[in-house]
């Protein structure tokens, strides 16, 4: 059997409902982390399933290995070293590193 086709308007709600799963997952992170662990697993399925990336900075907030929704000062440490961000889920222990970019005078993208 060959591949279904994603109709752009599957992809745009996809989209869309990653967005809403994140913004939840914000709000019980606090609270309730397995709720926001569990957004963020729906999140996942629903990107895997409507072959939709999850944007650069939501992928940033949640742990590839554990799938933990990341929130600073609780489940994650942030620390510079060398001129990269290196951020340590405290649940797994997994670390990720990502380059600090200057930006550029009147640069507004993230990068």
């Amino acid at each position: 059997m060959g591949r279904r086709k994603v109709s752009g308007d599957a992809r745009r709600i996809a989209r869309e409902r990653i967005e809403i799963l994140f913004a939840h997952a914000t709000g019980f992170a606090r609270s309730h982390g397995e709720w926001s662990d569990r957004c963020v697993a729906l999140a996942r399925r629903i990107a895997m399933r409507h072959r939709v990336r999850i944007p650069r900075h939501l992928r940033r907030r949640y742990c590839r290995r554990c799938g933990a929704f990341l929130t600073p000062g609780v489940n994650l440490r942030v620390r510079i070293h060398r001129g990269k961000v290196v951020a340590t889920c405290l649940r797994c222990r997994r670390q990720r590193r990502y380059r600090v970019v200057r930006r550029r005078h009147g640069e507004t993208h993230d990068t």
